[in-house]
């Protein structure tokens, strides 16, 4: 066990999980459509979200790591079949090669484990898939604007339902997108033909997870290998994995001075890091760095939650938080809405919790903003945003400085 008790040993374990996402680096995996490929196959899944006062979490967690990135890339990649959607610990585009991977959960789904709904309806689903096979692709929209009564077909919600059941089982994929509107197809003309499709066992699954986990994350917990699956036979496999791979010393566990335990490839903390620069970047709340709300705060002592979900009166920071990082440590976040018919992007409040530390000095000051008005152009160019405003910022003696460095971008 080594033990992590001096700051500039805990820098390190930052950088090497920093790294690991690819947010050290200014161009880690390529750019364009091939770099957000290499960055999907690297990272194992993009977590896809709804929710859109900023640049939607899946595109918004590729701008943040491949240079000349557009939105209109995922989808070519899903329509080529160098992804697929389906669920890792939640929505998700995943590597194509990895789709073996999703079977356990389909083949669960199909013998009765409930994802989302309780009941079927067996008939309708056959049903569906008769209509699919025979007139093709089907967008859940296409229920909802057929006018012609088959069977229950002019009760959309149960026909939704028997679609996206059908997904989650297996039976069809996602083939492309339009927008937010998936189009559904049968499996077997969606998948390439050469992927393999062998369920795997849970032994198989366990070292896929366990040497996904470590290539993008650096150093995890045994908890994070898993997280939120609650697939028993994977996790007891995990276990058992670990153990022997500490007991054959190719990995190795670190202690922090909270007592939390990570586990690292044997000889990661002596091998030679990158330099963390002074880009600060903006990221998604749904980004794979701090999904692991738990991780993030033993690891960077960064205590975040997305407060969307939580009653306004009780909000921190506001709506749709966005993480700040900058030199290799979370320092504030943003509460922000892009605002697309007028181009104007809306920061309704910026925090920097380190500036409100009597001991920080003028100097530290003006970087930390400095860095964080750098930063906006590019994101503000993505948001498809041409002017931005600040309504508050804490600390409050930070609010003209930084209003003052927003007068002088240039977009």
């Amino acid at each position: 066990m080594i033990v992590i008790k001096q700051p500039r040993r805990l820098a390190r374990l930052r950088r090497l999980a920093l790294s690991a996402q690819g947010l050290l680096q200014t161009n880690a995996f390529g750019q364009g459509r091939v770099g957000a490929l290499n960055a999907i196959n690297h990272l194992g899944y993009v977590q896809i979200d709804t929710i859109s006062v900023v640049e939607r979490a899946h595109h918004h967690v590729l701008s943040a790591r491949v240079p000349n990135y557009y939105p209109q890339m995922l989808n070519e990649l899903l329509r080529s079949g160098d992804v697929f959607e389906y669920w890792s610990h939640a929505a998700a585009f995943l590597p194509i090669a990895d789709y073996r991977f999703s079977l356990p959960y389909k083949k669960a789904i199909k013998q009765g484990q409930v994802h989302w709904y309780k009941d079927t309806d067996a008939k309708l689903m056959s049903e569906l898939l008769a209509r699919i096979t025979i007139d093709g692709p089907l967008k859940s929209r296409d229920l909802e604007n057929d006018t012609v009564k088959r069977g229950l077909w002019w009760d959309c919600k149960p026909a939704k339902k028997a679609l996206e059941q059908l997904y989650m089982q297996g039976d069809l994929m996602v083939s492309h997108r339009q927008g937010f509107q998936k189009s559904y197809d049968l499996t077997e003309r969606v998948l390439p033909s050469h992927i393999n499709t062998n369920v795997p066992s849970a032994e198989e699954y366990a070292v896929h997870m366990l040497d996904q986990q470590l290539r993008c994350h650096g150093l995890i917990s045994l908890k994070g290998i898993t997280y939120l699956r609650k697939n028993l036979p994977l996790r007891h496999a995990v276990k058992q994995l670990v153990a022997q791979r500490l007991a054959d010393k190719t990995l190795e566990q670190v202690e922090l001075s909270n007592k939390d335990v990570f586990l690292v490839e044997a000889g990661a903390l002596e091998r030679r890091l990158l330099n963390v620069n002074k880009h600060m970047q903006i990221l998604s709340p749904f980004d794979n760095s701090v999904i692991q709300r738990d991780r993030l705060k033993s690891l960077f002592e960064y205590d975040y939650k997305i407060e969307c979900y939580v009653p306004a009166i009780k909000r921190q920071y506001g709506y749709f938080c966005l993480p700040l990082l900058y030199r290799a440590r979370f320092v504030g976040r943003i509460d922000c809405k892009a605002h697309r018919k007028d181009k104007h992007l809306e920061i309704k409040a910026l925090f920097f919790n380190e500036l409100a530390n009597p001991s920080v000095n003028n100097t530290d000051m003006d970087e930390l903003i400095h860095a964080f008005v750098a930063a906006l152009p590019n994101f503000m160019r993505f948001q498809q945003c041409h002017s931005v405003s600040l309504t508050k910022a804490f600390p409050e003696l930070i609010m003209q400085k930084v209003r003052n460095e927003l007068k002088q971008l240039e977009l």
